[in-house]
């Protein structure tokens, strides 16, 4: 019996894209002799012409298979479903943009076919903006110092996947998942590869800083309680230095009553240092919460409009 490879694509607002994706895709399977193939579209809610051009390929293909989100879930929560509703023997996970190669697909097959269950694509660091390449550089000395597990930098999701790495996600059954932490956290055998990650030529992407935030946040508190430890420890700091700031001025003003005023300058600035450090931690105790929200209320990942070759795939429903 031949293996199955699912190939996964994410895409919202891709409709420049989308088409010369599937060809190159397309062209690409046609090279792997001793598999069959089926390409799996997962749309986030596009409001441009992308769907009507999936919709136009499944016709033509019954290969290709098109889920439709109700509404815009988001790229973590989106992309996490698709996955979970590919059942091929290995998934390939590679977004809609062009910017990752699909020809590196014959390579990702034949490292599983040595025996690798995941086979991942890291990025060379390609040229950016001052503030996003620092931004990321520190996110990763962060997360390298404070998660329990070792993230793979430059690490998007390019990549294959065996599928019985789907049967271990789907028992996490995680609401709001930060896969490439999952990934590292489940410990499977892996390959790594390097390739320069090309430009967007169409198209515009929808990450912008707060969705960068957003999954930088999500990594940490998902995979770390450094930070909460690190409240606790500095709040204890504060205290114990309040109290040492309070009876020297207490002793102070004792011994040198007349010549020694407490003056408002120095009240003011401890208090707003101390208010700062406070807030500070309290935002990050509320990322926690939230996070811990997120998941109590145990909500769909994605709730969906329609699914478009469904008759023609070994798809299987999953919450």
């Amino acid at each position: 019996m031949m293996k199955k490879i699912s190939i996964l694509t994410p895409c919202y607002n891709e409709e420049g894209n989308v088409e010369e994706l599937y060809s190159r895709v397309k062209e690409v399977c046609s090279q792997l002799k001793n598999y069959e193939y089926e390409h799996v579209f997962i749309d986030n809610a596009s409001t441009d012409r992308t769907v009507e051009q999936l919709r136009n390929i499944a016709q033509e293909d019954s290969r290709v298979t098109v889920i439709v989100n109700a509404r815009n879930f988001g790229p973590v929560r989106s992309g996490y479903y698709g996955m979970l509703q590919c059942y091929g023997d290995a998934v390939v996970l590679i977004v809609s943009d062009l910017q990752d190669p699909p020809e590196m697909i014959l390579d990702f097959v034949k490292k599983w076919e040595e025996g690798y269950r995941v086979v991942k694509a890291v990025k060379t660091p390609m040229k950016e903006g001052f503030f996003f390449y620092y931004a990321r550089q520190i996110y990763y000395f962060l997360i390298d110092n404070l998660a329990d597990i070792k993230i793979t930098r430059n690490f998007t999701g390019f990549g294959l996947y065996d599928q019985s790495v789907f049967e271990v996600l789907r028992q996490i059954n995680d609401p709001y998942p930060y896969f490439r932490g999952l990934i590292e956290e489940l410990g499977f055998e892996s390959y790594t590869f390097q390739y320069q990650q090309k430009q967007r030529i169409r198209g515009i992407s929808s990450y912008n800083f707060f969705r960068y935030f957003e999954e930088a946040m999500l990594g940490i508190t998902s995979h770390s309680r450094v930070p909460l430890r690190v409240a606790t420890i500095a709040g204890f700091v504060m205290s114990l230095l309040s109290l040492l700031v309070a009876l020297g001025y207490l002793i102070a003003k004792l011994l040198f009553w007349q010549l020694f005023p407490f003056g408002t300058a120095p009240i003011m600035v401890g208090f707003f240092f101390i208010a700062s450090v406070q807030l500070f931690f309290i935002g990050v105790i509320g990322e926690y919460i939230g996070l811990m929200h997120m998941r109590i209320l145990k909500r769909p990942l994605v709730v969906e409009r329609e699914r478009i070759n469904y008759s023609n795939t070994n798809f299987k429903i999953d919450s």
